[in-house]
């Protein structure tokens, strides 16, 4: 007995069908966005990645018919549109839930507890990375830097930053997603679902009562390298000697000045430009 090709699951090669239309109603709306957002810049083709931002709010990841509307508002094709769309990992290729629970494996974050942190989700959750609840409400991914390496390791909802997460309040985080419950940023403002902070990202206002307000700035701990840049003294620290000699602990404290080195480890050494007893160049000519 032999078995068909398609029973076999082989390919023959055949093109694939067009994308389907948005339904007309959708497409007229979408129409409408995009050509605020195209009207932003003064050449159309900058206005991709808003564009596929504004798709994937319409449908929660970006389909080929978001791809397809993109290359006709734009005059481009779709191999175009798709590969810009596969380069940026903010754009989903795939359904996905209402909101993108990402751990930060990176250096930093892994070492403070991100690791355990994504290893201990995906088996409370039941799911690999990328991956998505059965009830639609969470995908599960790590993901690298998000620049907020004072506050390691941190977990991000739909780009809302929750910072100096341990495994168990990360599991009480996503408990609270999947029933519904108020979750609040550490900073920021509060959540909304994946599909609108997708329409955020598209460039248009974001509506919620107070949200803007919420957004707030920089933690303390991300600003106190710029305090010191401007002058603020630090607190003050006792650096003993490393070369084994006495310390003196009546010794006054020492204030130091924001330029000055508060360490040996990152002391400025000596140059043949500071240190003329130590000129620079080859001890011996070549070949002796």
């Amino acid at each position: 007995m032999t078995t068909s090709s398609s029973e076999r699951g082989v390919s023959l090669g055949m093109p694939e069908l067009p994308a389907p239309a948005y339904p007309d109603d959708v497409r007229a709306r979408l129409e409408t966005d995009a050509r605020e957002i195209v009207a932003r810049y003064p050449d159309s083709r900058s206005a991709l990645l808003p564009l596929l931002h504004l798709v994937q709010a319409e449908e929660g990841h970006v389909t080929r018919t978001g791809m397809q509307f993109c290359a006709d508002v734009l005059d481009l094709t779709t191999a175009e549109v798709t590969a810009v769309a596969t380069f940026y990992t903010m754009y989903r290729r795939r359904p996905s839930g209402d909101y993108q629970v990402g751990v930060c494996t990176n250096t930093l974050c892994a070492v403070m507890g991100g690791d355990a942190i994504f290893e201990e989700l995906q088996e409370h959750l039941g799911v690999g990375n990328g991956e998505t609840t059965e009830d639609g409400k969470v995908t599960l991914e790590h993901i690298e830097c998000n620049a907020a390496c004072d506050f390691a390791p941190v977990v991000m909802v739909n780009w809302e930053f929750f910072d100096n997460q341990t495994p168990a309040s990360a599991k009480r985080l996503v408990d609270d997603l999947r029933a519904g419950r108020d979750v609040e940023p550490t900073r920021g403002a509060r959540l909304c679902t994946f599909k609108e902070t997708a329409r955020i990202l598209a460039g248009f206002p974001d509506e919620r009562p107070g949200a803007v307000e919420a957004s707030g700035s920089a933690g303390p701990a991300s600003l106190v390298g710029l305090r010191l840049a401007k002058g603020e003294t630090a607190p003050a620290r006792v650096v003993h000697p490393r070369d084994g000699g006495p310390h003196d602990e009546d010794r006054a404290v020492h204030e130091p000045s924001p330029t000055e080195h508060l360490s040996s480890h990152d002391a400025p050494q000596d140059t043949s430009a500071s240190d003329p007893a130590h000129p620079a160049g080859p001890a011996a000519e070549e070949g002796e």
